[in-house]
């Protein structure tokens, strides 16, 4: 199977799947008329036994040269399911012919080399001994973080209250917004990891806590018990998928909102008005269950410590 996304979901997929870019040549040049004439576009696509896309659905020019060069073995789907209160992980299956079950989970792969990093990183860090708090102050769109000054202030909490860790996990836009600042000496930061390397750390802390985004997803793959934070966005179309998933809404009456609202919007209410009071009061819940997914074995390539 390959897939085409972001290379770096290779770092945690299955060997069986192979990742590849999609600004590679063989999708750029659909969106253009020459396609079908583009005799290695033919042979790239008729190699295929079928060809399901989630791009592209509304672009003319693309689906019709994919169609031609899928040779009628194309599935071609919007990207989001028309019905707003269906859960996306649902929708996708339903495309495949699936129907949605709560047997039906994730499957994230860890590699040896980074389980052996994460382990090592742990040691070096004085990690073991403590309970470890995972924060992602971060996602794909600034309008659904919570304040970066909430997430600080439930890390203070975390190691002066528990005697507890903190690791903070920034992404590029985060760092680029300076959002550190807010954190002062509290926590271990984690910045400029790989995929594979986040989720191997991801999968040793007791608990994790983060907006929508794709990290929170993660951590909900792997098993961490995590607490999800939802403003401007529907949990009942985005809330991570898994066992040990908490969402904490405030449910104001103007949210979910769409897009271009949730961009404009000037009073944030939905996340503002969210207490870290509140938060800190679901992890302490969660806290006494934490220890639990330390026992169960990860795909890493057959690796435990």
């Amino acid at each position: 199977m390959d897939l085409f996304a972001r290379a770096e979901y290779g770092e945690i997929l299955p060997v069986t799947v192979r990742t590849r870019s999609l600004e590679c040549r063989e999708i750029s040049r659909l969106f253009t008329p020459e396609a079908k004439r583009d005799e290695q576009l033919k042979g790239f696509f008729a190699a295929y036994a079928g060809v399901y896309s989630w791009m592209g659905s509304g672009q003319r020019e693309f689906v019709d040269n994919l169609s031609l060069l899928a040779r009628g073995k194309l599935q071609i789907f919007p990207f989001r399911s028309a019905d707003s209160r269906r859960h996306m992980a649902d929708y996708y299956l339903s495309c495949l012919g699936e129907n949605p079950s709560p047997e039906i989970s994730a499957h994230i792969t860890l590699t040896e080399d980074v389980w052996r990093w994460s382990l090592a990183y742990w040691k070096e860090r004085g990690l073991p001994a403590t309970k470890v708090l995972a924060l992602a102050p971060g996602s794909g769109a600034r309008e659904k973080n919570w304040p970066a000054e909430f997430f600080a202030a439930v890390a203070k909490r975390w190691e002066r209250n528990l005697g507890g860790r903190v690791l903070i996990m920034l992404g590029p836009v985060e760092a680029e917004r300076s959002e550190l600042e807010y954190f002062g000496n509290c926590g271990e930061v984690v910045q400029d990891e790989g995929l594979g390397r986040v989720a191997a750390l991801l999968s040793r802390c007791d608990l994790y806590l983060g907006n929508d985004s794709g990290i929170t997803h993660l951590a909900a793959a792997l098993g961490v018990n995590t607490v999800a934070l939802f403003g401007p966005t529907d949990p009942a179309q985005w809330a991570p998928c898994g066992r040990r998933v908490a969402v904490i809404s405030q449910n104001v009456d103007c949210s979910p909102c769409t897009d271009r609202i949730m961009k404009s919007c000037w009073h944030r209410r939905c996340l503002t008005g969210l207490s870290p009071e509140r938060v800190v009061a679901k992890l302490h819940v969660l806290l006494r269950y934490a220890g639990m997914h330390r026992d169960r074995i990860l795909d890493k390539g057959g690796c435990r410590d």
